[in-house]
Parts: structure tokens; C-alpha cells; sequence
């Protein structure tokens, strides 16, 4: 299929965005990005998401999809090329859904808690919240990878691509706060996941620079903050 044919609006920090790049990948399905300006929104993001106007959104045969982990099932709907993305078991398929529904739900919010905190109180009950989702998900990863290297067993799934598009901004959360939640001690198989993901060829070319990704993120902190310091008068 012509690139041009499948585009794909997103930021580079975005982890919703990468979900659906290493999703693309996975298929083998060429894309034009297309970069929305930080702090701004296209007249085309706004026509092809006029609800949520946000990222990402895929247009496929001009046509928009939105919301990334839709975006995900979608894409591995539509494409047959490269592995299936999601589960072929509707047991195993409704599982990776409810963990992904629960990173985004609660998981990850935590996560940002942590950035966001104004005093050690605040911020000690974040972590404490990240590393008992950590706890969860390294159980869950013991159970549904069976032994093998991913979530989606032999290769990259539907649950990998929804935890692992918030890696490197863990990674940046992790450098920022001097703390390391998924060690050898308590997560090896989230360790051991964590590399592998990163390593994947779907995945390295697309994952943001923990560096440039930490700089990035020094501004969106400062909202954070201020937006909690607001919230707490």
C-alpha cells in the first residue's frame, strides 16, 4: 500500500503515538507522519478528531481513526502482513485488553502522580502505587508470556505495544525521581521484557531518546505541578 495512503498524526514524546508507530511497524505498513506542532492543533487534526482533538489519529484511505489502542486492534485488522497483534484466543484477547485497560486506567496515572508531586508525601504514595501496578503487571507477564519473551509470546503483541509506548517516559520518570522501579529484585521478568521490547526491530528506530525525552519533559513536569499546586488551594 502507497505511503500516502496511510498517514499518521502524532508528536515524537507522545506514548499514544508510539503505541501506533510500533503498531504500524509490527505490520510491515508504510506512513507519512505527520508532526503536529507542540502546543498548537492542526486544521487537520481538529477535522479528523473534532471530539477529543488529540493525537494520535491514523488516516487510513482518508478515513480517521482515533484513540491509540483502537487505532492498535485496527491496525492489526486491517493489515495481514507481519504477526497477528492481538491474541487469537478470546479469552486471551479480552486478558490483554483488561491489563491494557488497567495501565492507562490507573497505572499510569500513577506514574505522572509522581512528576507531578509537590511534597514527599504526595510523591512517596505515587511510587508506592507505580511499584504496586509493577507488582501486578510482573505477575501478569508470568502468566500470559508462558515463559517466552513477550506478553504476546515469541513476538510483540497487543499487550506489549499498550505498556511498552509508555516505556521511555517511565525510563525518563525513573532518571528524574533517582528511584528504579523495575529492577532484578522485584520485576526480572518486566527487566528482561523491558529489554527485549526495546531492543525489537519494530520498536528501536521509532523509541525516543531518553535524553531528549528527559528535556521534554522538564517543561511538562512544570504544568504538572502547577496544575497540581492549583488544584491542592
Amino acid at each position: 500500500m502507497a505511503k500516502n495512503d496511510v498517514k499518521l498524526i502524532g508528536a515524537w514524546p507522545s506514548p499514544f503515538v508510539l503505541r501506533a508507530r510500533i503498531a504500524l511497524n509490527v505490520k510491515s505498513v508504510e506512513y507519512e507522519f505527520l508532526q503536529e506542532t507542540l502546543g498548537t492543533k492542526s486544521e487537520l487534526l481538529l477535522k479528523s478528531n473534532p471530539v477529543h482533538k488529540k493525537i494520535p489519529v491514523l488516516i487510513h484511505n482518508d478515513k480517521p481513526i482515533c484513540e491509540s489502542l483502537i487505532i492498535v486492534e485496527y491496525i492489526d485488522e486491517a493489515w495481514a502482513s507481519g504477526p497477528s497483534i492481538l491474541p487469537s484466543d478470546p479469552y486471551d484477547r479480552a486478558i490483554a485488553r483488561f491489563w491494557a485497560a488497567y495501565i492507562d486506567e490507573k497505572w499510569f496515572p500513577a506514574m505522572k502522580g509522581i512528576a507531578a508531586a509537590t511534597d514527599d508525601e504526595a510523591r512517596k504514595a505515587a511510587v508506592g502505587q507505580v511499584a504496586e501496578g509493577l507488582a501486578l503487571l510482573e505477575e501478569a507477564f508470568q502468566k500470559i508470556s508462558k515463559g517466552k519473551s513477550f506478553f504476546g509470546g515469541d513476538h510483540i503483541g497487543y499487550l506489549d505495544i499498550a505498556f511498552g509506548g509508555l516505556l521511555g517516559w517511565f525510563r525518563v520518570t525513573e532518571g528524574m525521581g533517582g528511584i528504579k522501579l523495575i529492577n532484578e529484585t522485584k520485576t526480572p521478568g518486566l527487566l528482561k521484557w523491558a529489554e527485549k521490547f526495546a531492543a525489537d526491530p519494530a520498536v528501536k528506530d521509532v523509541l525516543p531518546e531518553i535524553e531528549k525525552l528527559t528535556e521534554f519533559s522538564k517543561v511538562i513536569v512544570a504544568k504538572l505541578r502547577a496544575a497540581a499546586a492549583s488544584g491542592a488551594k
